[in-house]
């Protein structure tokens, strides 16, 4: 996947993200509305995250921040539509994506900074 398809897919995510932040902030109540805001919030932040990655040259970092974040979102998402409720046992597997983009991405632009002169 190259760096341009890595940044048109976040910002996708990023409208997928306002699009269900907006529906659950006034079109559901209740535990549905909490889980399109919750899987907005991330999906939204992680689409920001992946660009600054692909920027700084660390794709495999965006390519988890990404994934893991559309996965943590979908299943919310899913669930907020009407979804079994076991959808949230993958939610976690999204989690952990995001959890290893972050650390990737700390990892690299530290040993990238320790580099220059």
């Amino acid at each position: 996947m190259t760096n341009g398809w890595l940044v048109r897919l976040a910002a996708l995510s990023g409208a997928v993200a306002v699009i269900a932040g907006a529906f659950g902030a006034h079109g559901v109540t209740g535990k549905p509305a909490e889980w399109l805001r919750t899987g907005g919030e991330y999906e939204l932040i992680h689409a920001v995250a992946t660009i600054v990655a692909v920027q700084l040259g660390i794709r495999w970092a965006a390519a988890l921040l990404l994934g893991g974040s559309v996965l943590f979102a979908v299943t919310l998402y899913a669930m907020a539509l009407g979804a079994p409720s076991w959808l949230g046992a993958v939610t976690p597997l999204g989690g952990l994506g995001m959890i290893l983009g972050w650390l990737l991405l700390a990892g690299k632009t530290t040993s990238n900074q320790e580099r220059r002169p």
